[in-house]
């Protein structure tokens, strides 16, 4: 479930309270006053099976003697009555039920737990459930406060989703001192179906929200999670907050990725995905939804500060140095313009201090150039109090430029009661305002990583793809192999097997059964050789004396064979010799793939060799990937200045490593079975990469969590034969950006207009990562490419979309078609194909809409079956096709 029946929980018109209570300090008595207490204007009915009143009112001794249907059922009663609560509440009509009953995990009769029976009870009424072990729910805005808190939310515009019912009580004290309010307070408990994926399709679409601010502990259906933090993201602010930074102890991995993947590297690489941003602390959670609602959101990440102390200036920078950023470097015309309005004795730089003694006027002139300067991207305004100009006038004045901006602007006002009439003047205006330095340079720096965040769901891959195609069936014949005969590891030769099926060049490396064929082996490959064990249960082979490089003749690879043999336990399972070319490259790198328990395959880049595990310089990523994703992993990995030239060694080549880490996602993408891979090293130089070691962990698919993100559906690509010629018909790929923006530039002004219902001559580049990267879980688009062109672009014919609601009760359609393949049958051939494919996908009804005048459109729609209906204002008809 999703979103489905969520208006009753969190939109409830009425409630009932079983096990409502008159005992002071229970849970029915606490919740029973919080709801009477709250304002809520709907009927509020008390069950409680031993008493007629109860809170001085009339009660019910079951939920079936109510007198009406309740939207919203709280269930304060011990953990053995909920699953029969559940039941009730379910045949009287409500639709949503909090429980705050914990102890639910406990087993009931028939061996299920409380839980399983509770959730068994709801199903067949698609009853929803928060909770259990929760403190309920608050929506202020319409005086709702179900639950257990020991105090109300004030009204705002912040969703606030916790799984810690304790942490959930003390949130809401400390924001109601502060004068935080909410749109909705949201106790998670235990998520046995309500779950964070649920509260983000719901507020990420509320309009009453602004921002939707998580504290996690622990996740569940990654791709769920991703589909609907991806989809949020791109509408408000999303912040998190999730415990769990400490290193992961418990780790059951035997690769290298899976012990450096850990499962809060894993979540970070999720928010960055999804564009989400992540903080540490509950304060900078606050923070981070003060400075996101910034009208013009954050650009890039050059910073100017100006400030009357220069002490707190030089606090300001090294906050920023230390945050891994540099300030903006000002251009000579705004060094000469701010020479024109400060003292000779200026800083002459960024921090630009004004001196203390600055007069108002110097305050307005040297932001009025900082706001108008290009190479500036937001600025930080920090003022120490003097007793020359009053902290008030310099706020009053300031006020009016800084409300006008263009561009982020935060502000620090060190001190207390003397600045604190400032500070509320410029907070009152919406201006993020910080009472240190250090506090405010954080909060910027938020504003980066969240902008940085979000530019990877807007930016456009290129177009050109790598041109290989992989030996799928050779590769998964493979992994089913090994899995069928007990394998759980791979061999050496095995493993450089399955990496050649994926085009990665690797080191010559040929098995050898006994120590006479490893010498054989060594004379064909020619010497230098490395001679490698082959046992399964020794994974880590050169920390065993099983890796023995440089043998340069037939004797050596002999006594290195026959010491191997002495030195393997019999219980390792010794399978003989990998006999492998010696390569001497200078780059050593780890690419790897590992399966997360939650969000599936994550992939890892790093620096690699024996101390892998000791170097900080990796960075993971979820596939699928494309280029820009590949390029952005490289970088954060920190291994980009070991590919660069040094010392007259020329620069490695970086589009083989590109290269590598897509094939590796399309691996990930592909294989079933796969749980972890290391190739370590991977060496990198002038000449490309290879592959010199391979450990790869297979496990029964069933065990394994799938992929976050669905990758692209190859199977639903055909051809055609229309009019003369082929066209391939495929769901559209993140890098067809360019080949869209194409499309509809060269579109007749009116094709644009009966589209998009406006005039439009192009699409900005957020609007178009939009429409060609698509989350393919929700929704689908198919594309119409014709042949290439002189230039060799296949340009785009058509296209046609739908975009289905969380339950995928519903899709929306659109659909285009170029004005030259107008009228040959283009247009029927996509949409019949989309509403079949809608159908297989199991979604209820295709919906759509299209002006009056374009009749075409219309008749199209009902050649297909859809109803032609009369639009809710007249000014549009309505199309509507019920698939199920």
């Amino acid at each position: 479930m999703t979103i489905r029946n969520l208006e009753a929980l969190f939109q409830p018109r009425s409630v009932a309270v079983i096990g409502a209570s008159d005992r002071p300090g229970s849970v029915g008595s606490v919740v029973l006053r919080n709801l009477k207490g709250g304002g809520f204007r709907g009927a509020i009915w008390p069950v409680n099976r031993r008493h007629a009143m109860v809170d001085a009112g009339p009660a019910w001794p079951d939920v079936a003697s109510l007198p009406g249907v309740p939207d919203l059922g709280v269930i304060c009663t011990p953990a053995a009555t909920v699953p029969d609560l559940i039941g009730e509440l379910g045949r009287k009509g409500a639709r949503a039920a909090i429980v705050m009953t914990a102890g639910l995990k406990q087993a009931a009769s028939g061996g299920a737990t409380l839980e399983q029976a509770m959730l068994a009870a709801a199903q067949p009424y698609l009853l929803r459930v928060l909770g259990p072990n929760c403190i309920g729910l608050l929506v202020p805005g319409m005086g709702l406060n179900a639950s257990f808190a020991p105090g109300n939310a004030l009204p705002g515009k912040l969703a606030f989703v916790t799984q810690s019912a304790a942490l959930a009580t003390a949130m809401l004290d400390w924001a109601n001192g502060r004068g935080i309010g909410f749109s909705h307070f949201i106790s998670l408990g235990d998520s046995a179906d309500v779950d964070f994926g649920d509260t983000l399709d719901y507020l990420g679409s509320d309009w009453g929200t602004r921002a939707i601010l998580m504290y996690a502990e622990s996740l569940q259906e990654g791709r769920k999670f991703m589909s609907a933090a991806r989809a949020a993201a791109r509408n408000k602010p999303v912040i998190v907050v999730k415990a769990g930074r400490a290193p992961d102890g418990a780790r059951a991995a035997a690769s290298h990725t899976g012990a450096l993947a850990g499962s809060d590297a894993v979540f970070d690489a999720v928010v960055s995905r999804a564009g989400m941003l992540r903080v540490d602390t509950l304060e900078a959670l606050f923070d981070a939804a003060e400075t996101l609602a910034h009208p013009h959101p954050q650009r890039g990440d050059r910073l100017a500060i100006v400030t009357n102390g220069g002490g707190a200036g030089v606090l300001a920078a090294d906050a920023v140095a230390l945050g891994g950023r540099k300030l903006a470097q000002l251009s000579p015309a705004s060094m000469a313009a701010l020479d024109q309005c400060l003292p000779a004795n200026w800083s002459r730089g960024n921090p630009v201090d004004l001196t203390a003694e600055s007069p108002v006027q110097r305050y307005q002139e040297a932001l009025r150039i900082l706001l108008a300067a290009p190479e500036v991207d937001s600025v930080l305004f920090v003022h120490a109090p003097t007793a020359l100009v009053p902290a008030a006038e310099i706020a009053a004045a300031c006020l009016p430029l800084v409300g006008r901006a263009e561009k982020p602007v935060l502000a620090c006002w060190l001190g207390g009661p003397t600045v604190a009439a400032a500070r509320a003047s410029w907070s009152a205006a919406g201006i993020a305002c910080f009472d240190t330095p250090e506090r405010a340079v954080a909060a910027w720096l938020q504003m980066v990583m969240h902008a940085r965040n979000q530019l990877a769901l807007q930016q456009i891959p290129p177009a050109s793809l790598i041109e290989f195609t992989p030996q799928r069936q050779r590769a998964q014949a493979l992994v089913d192999a090994a899995i069928a005969e007990g394998q759980e590891w791979l061999d050496v030769v095995q493993s450089m097997e399955l990496l050649q099926a994926y085009g990665i060049p690797v080191a010559d490396t040929r098995r050898a059964h006994d120590v006479e064929e490893a010498v054989r082996q060594a004379v064909r490959i020619r010497f230098p050789v490395a001679l490698k064990i082959i046992a399964p249960q020794i994974v880590h082979k050169s920390d065993t004396g099983g890796v023995v490089l440089n043998l340069a003749s037939p004797q050596e690879v002999r006594t290195a064979a026959e010491k191997m043999t002495q030195l393997v336990s019999p219980d390792a399972g010794m399978r003989g010799f990998a006999v492998q070319a010696m390569a001497r490259r200078s780059r050593e790198l780890i690419v790897g793939l590992y399966n997360d328990r939650v969000f599936g395959p994550v992939m890892l880049c790093g620096s690699g060799g024996t101390d892998v595990e000791l170097s900080r310089q990796h960075a993971v990523a979820l596939p699928p990937l494309n280029a820009l994703l590949a390029r952005d992993l490289i970088e954060r990995s920190g291994v980009a200045p070991l590919l660069a030239s040094w010392r007259g060694r020329p620069p490695a080549d970086e589009q083989a490593l590109l290269e590598v880490l897509l094939k590796i996602s399309q691996m990930a993408c592909d294989l079933n079975g796969i749980a972890e891979l290391d190739i370590n090293p991977l060496l990198v130089d002038a000449q490309g990469v290879l592959a010199l070691d391979a450990r790869v962990r297979v496990r029964d698919p069933r065990q394994l969590a799938p992929l976050a993100i669905r990758p692209y559906p190859q199977e639903l690509s055909e051809s055609l034969e229309l009019a003369g010629k082929r066209l391939l018909l495929r769901p559209i790929r993140p890098e067809d950006g360019e080949r869209l923006k194409r499309f509809y530039q060269n579109a007749a002004p009116a094709d644009m207009r009966l589209r998009f219902f406006m005039s439009r001559r192009e699409l900005p580049p957020s609007e178009l990562a939009r429409y060609s990267q698509i989350d393919y879980d929700r929704e689908m688009t198919f594309v119409a490419l014709e042949p290439a062109d002189g230039e060799g672009r296949e340009e785009m014919a058509g296209e046609v979309r739908a975009v289905c609601d969380p339950d995928n009760r519903k899709a929306e359609f659109a659909i285009q078609i170029a004005s030259g393949w107008q009228g040959k049958g283009l247009g029927r051939i996509m949409l019949a194909r989309l509403v079949q494919y809608l159908r297989e996908h199991g979604t209820a009804e295709v919906v759509g809409e299209c002006l009056l005048e374009n009749t075409s459109m219309a008749e199209l729609a009902k050649s297909l079956g859809f109803a032609v209906l009369a639009g809710p204002l007249g000014e549009a008809t309505a199309l509507r096709l019920k698939l199920r």
